[in-house]
């Protein structure tokens, strides 16, 4: 079966699609961003409450009304961190849209959920009024569904209703696509989200009420419908180092875009067709070897830090000489950021490694590039899931550049530039 999609591909190929290149908006991280680390870690929580299924190669959801996908937690709070927005399409350039004619949003690419949301004008929460709202009765291509569909967070319960409408992602339109309207938004959360809503692009097998994500419906049109959005079943995000201040980086579906990467990509297995999960194995710190509880990595571009089970984080930030606050962040002395120890996780048998600028978060009153004192926080967060997984977020993906394989079921990592 494998064969005869990767022939089909290969005939496809022969007809180039466009790649769909979107640009992504960044901006710094401030101390007030951190001010809401424990809305965070909510949201954290309950994106992934996914626990261990009885075959050790799927999972099964904790509980009905938790769901992982439709991850909105506000990218205002640490998920903006130090300085790109986590994967959301710059507000000047918008390109999500939906209905006809078309009704413009600013969404998260999010690797971490599988379904595309966006507020509603059936939605009377405070959080709607204050981003642009889907109008069904403006568009006359939309569908009534109807299904409904509740999402549990820290915060309340995200509620709405699935609708189907062309939605075009990229400049690419995609037919009769499912997609959710929320008609009730909890808690001060949603409200300062600096974007509109969520585009997952994680497996079918998480999407909410069995929806087909937006990702596979672009798939399915290139190769059911003979409709070439897409040159290949992949897509590949770069994040641009904070530090410039321009480029907030970049998404293409299907391509890789070798000038953002050097060296060969390194690939590693999906592990568990949920997340983009791999393991990993091998961590040291400052070359030392440490024992850590989990194995495999979930590769989340909706995510800032790099979540890891409390021992783990206890292990690493202990090796850093980092001190847990009051607010239950590690911290360390900015001025000791040039001196702290390299960081190294090997991945498709591949040692990738993290420098104390990689890893550490400036969060106002000091620099990365100088030995001024300050707030700095360290991008390693403890948090004891469901499952024993580590969420890998941008902090280790402003660094590497990755390309998510849903043709082959793998994750190529390469040094980003």
């Amino acid at each position: 079966m494998q064969y005869a999609l990767n022939l089909v591909w290969l005939l496809l190929a022969l007809v180039n699609a466009i790649p769909l290149k979107i640009a992504l908006q960044k901006r710094a991280l401030t101390a007030d961003d951190l001010a809401l680390y424990s809305l965070y870690a909510d949201a954290i929580a309950a994106k992934f409450q996914l626990q261990d299924a009885a075959d050790d190669n799927s999972l099964a959801f904790g509980a009905p009304s938790v769901s992982l996908t439709n991850f909105l937690v506000s990218h205002a709070t640490i998920l903006s961190r130090v300085g790109v927005d986590s994967l959301s399409i710059s507000l000047t350039n918008e390109y999500l849209a939906i209905g006809t004619p078309p009704q413009k949003f600013t969404v998260v690419f999010d690797t971490g959920s599988s379904n595309l949301w966006v507020p509603s004008t059936k939605c009377n929460s405070i959080a709607c009024w204050l981003h642009r709202r889907f109008d069904e009765k403006k568009s006359s291509t939309f569908k009534k569904n109807g299904t409904a569909f509740s999402i549990q967070y820290g915060t309340g319960s995200l509620e709405g209703v699935i609708s189907n409408d062309v939605v075009n992602i990229g400049g690419a339109s995609v037919t009769r696509l499912d997609f959710g309207e929320s008609v009730k938004e909890p808690g001060f959360t949603f409200a300062v989200g600096r974007f509109d809503g969520i585009l997952g692009l994680a497996y079918d097998t998480i999407a909410v009420q069995k929806v087909v994500p937006p990702f596979y419906a672009m798939v399915n049109l290139t190769l059911l419908v003979k409709q070439k959005l897409v040159d290949a079943p992949l897509f590949s995000a770069w994040l641009g180092d904070n530090a410039d201040g321009e480029e907030g980086g970049e998404i293409i579906f299907g391509a890789i875009d070798e000038t953002r990467y050097t060296g060969p990509l390194v690939w590693a297995p999906v592990v568990r067709k949920a997340y983009w999960e791999v393991e990993f194995s091998n961590v040291t710190v400052g070359g030392s070897f440490i024992e850590l509880d989990a194995t495999s990595a979930a590769i989340d571009t909706g995510s800032s830090l790099i979540i890891v089970p409390n021992t783990d984080a206890t292990a690493i930030n202990s090796l850093i000489g980092a001190k847990k606050n009051a607010q239950g962040q590690w911290t360390v002395e900015c001025s000791d950021i040039p001196n702290l120890p390299d960081i190294s996780i090997v991945i498709g048998g591949v040692p990738h490694v993290l420098t104390g600028k990689d890893y550490v978060l400036n969060v106002g009153g000091g620099s990365l590039t100088t030995t001024e004192a300050g707030s700095c926080v360290s991008g390693f967060m403890g948090m004891d899931l469901p499952i024993s997984i580590w969420v890998v977020g941008d902090v280790f993906l402003r660094k590497y550049y990755t390309v998510y394989d849903l043709g082959n079921h793998r994750v190529g990592f390469g040094l980003a530039v």
